[in-house]
């Protein structure tokens, strides 16, 4: 049987590391590529081909979740696992959106990752009765800012950038406070003046609170 080919993206050193060794030790399990950032986890999938991707959430460059919508929209068959290291719903219930098949918290025992792996490779999903209800219940109670936010096809990301931007915050503190880089966010605000077909910030903040999308 052939080994189970993964890709582990995290921009932190020592977790990259660890996560190389512990899933190396493994005689089912071949760990094809590591990345820094979810740039580099694209390449990376372009490249090697892995069966599943480990893919941290907050990393620079490119964060996890729209590495994953490339990854999924590009190479729909390559299997991809959020690494979270708190219980974000937000960020994770963005990416299963995408196509990501599960989330696990980094603090997993290193059998239980190898486990989630296996089960994902073999068409499963990973997500927890506790991520389950929180999905229910966040769909019920935003639904209604996301149904007027699709009516500008506003991303989750693009909508948490809006929120920041509307509070005043600068560029830079808006990558701080979502771990992205400067050149991101500048992405972003473009993408969502476009989306609103506005031209400035605070054209952008009050048509969104206009429309309903900020409460």
């Amino acid at each position: 049987m052939a080994n189970i080919k993964v890709l582990i993206a995290d921009d932190q050193e020592l977790i990259l590391e660890s996560l190389h060794i512990v899933l190396s030790m493994h005689e089912d399990i071949e760990i094809v590529g590591l990345a820094k950032n979810g740039k580099e986890a694209i390449d990376g999938c372009e490249q090697f081909q892995p069966d599943v991707v480990l893919m941290d959430i907050n990393m620079p460059v490119m964060d996890g979740v729209a590495a994953t919508a490339l990854i999924k929209k590009r190479m729909p068959g390559i299997k991809i696992i959020m690494l979270t290291s708190y219980r974000e719903v937000e960020y994770v219930l963005a990416a299963l959106s995408h196509g990501a098949e599960g989330y696990l918290l980094k603090a997993i025992h290193p059998k239980d990752l190898a486990a989630g792996i296996r089960v994902v490779h073999a068409g499963g999903t990973l997500i927890t009765q506790e991520m389950a209800s929180k999905m229910i219940k966040n769909m019920n109670t935003n639904n209604t800012t996301f149904e007027k936010s699709n009516e500008y096809g506003l991303s989750v990301r693009e909508i948490e950038v809006l929120h920041k931007l509307a509070s005043g915050l600068r560029n830079q503190d808006i990558a701080e406070a979502l771990f992205l880089s400067e050149g991101t966010v500048k992405n972003y605000i473009s993408t969502i003046y476009s989306k609103l077909h506005v031209k400035g910030r605070r054209e952008a903040a009050r048509k969104a609170r206009d429309s309903g999308i900020l409460d």
